[in-house]
């Protein structure tokens, strides 16, 4: 019989929840759906009014992966969706997760979720900067580190505050709150960036996204500020053998980091972070740290 749990009045029919989704520590699909209702009033705020793309995993990480941003079939009809024309269909439309119901609804499709930089009140006018500092081997998060060290001094002379957290998977994600502004400003200056940071560090920096360049370094990669591009949404689970999380850390973290496990963090240890730290990055929604983009 399958399972039907009621949320806030919403009624949500579950399936699968003995199915092991992260093999190396057989991690259960009811304990992903345990994670997300533990931590919603610190992911929720990052999700909602956002249309929300689905990297969707249900038979774990070696099963098939498939990115989707129509809303799934059988999609509720009290789960909201806002329009998001696109060339190939003018009529598209696509998920918001905007309450508690939703999430569960979401986390049972077994997804990574990921977001823009824009709400849909306003689309391709971003209130956030990203930058996503990816390590080619043999470089690691230890160097992305201290490319975000370098980054974050860079945008503090420009007036920027930044935040970190990590990607979920080898590398580190900087966000920066900033007044309302044309994505395709936001990614001009974020490009402007990454071309310098690659001048004034050579040797561990890159701007270009080509593989071969990228071997050693750290790949600053300011395309996720174009609006029809995602980020993974903070606190998102990764489709990983572990249940990484897409965690924010402290800059005290990032200065101390010196191997790649300490910036490795598991759902199991979010609650703990959040009880410790609050939310570190909610920040981002408070408009008086918002910052004019050059």
């Amino acid at each position: 019989m399958t399972p039907i749990t009621e949320v806030a009045g919403r009624r949500i029919t579950l399936s699968n929840l003995g199915k092991v989704i992260h093999p190396a520590t057989g991690t259960t699909k009811d304990e992903l759906l345990h994670y997300y209702a533990t931590v919603e009033a610190a992911l929720l705020p990052h999700l909602r009014d956002r249309p929300v793309s689905f990297l969707r995993y249900p038979d774990g990480p070696d099963g098939q992966l498939f990115f989707t941003k129509n809303p799934p079939p059988g999609t509720p009809a009290w789960v909201a969706t806002t329009p998001v024309p696109r060339t190939e269909d003018p009529r598209a439309r696509q998920v918001m997760v905007q309450d508690l119901p939703s999430l569960v609804w979401a986390s049972n499709l077994v997804v990574e979720f990921h977001t823009p930089q824009w709400t849909a009140a306003a689309p391709a006018v971003a209130d956030r900067l990203v930058l996503d500092l990816d390590p080619g081997a043999p470089a690691t998060v230890v160097d992305c580190c201290r490319v975000a060290l370098h980054l974050r001094e860079r945008l503090a002379a420009d007036g920027l505050e930044s935040f970190a957290k990590t990607s979920g998977s080898k590398g580190l994600h900087l966000l920066v709150p900033v007044v309302p502004t044309p994505s395709e400003r936001v990614s001009a200056y974020a490009k402007r960036l990454a071309v310098e940071a690659g001048a004034e560090l050579p040797r561990l920096v890159t701007h270009r996204m080509t593989r071969a360049l990228r071997a050693g370094k750290v790949f600053v990669d300011h395309s996720q500020n174009a609006a029809a591009k995602t980020t993974a949404t903070p606190y998102t689970l990764r489709a990983r053998e572990r249940p990484a999380v897409s965690a924010p850390v402290t800059w005290e973290e990032v200065e101390a980091c010196a191997a790649p496990a300490d910036l490795a963090f598991l759902m199991g240890d979010i609650a703990p972070r959040l009880e410790r730290y609050g939310e570190l990055l909610g920040p981002l929604f408070d408009a008086g740290r918002a910052g004019d983009v050059p």
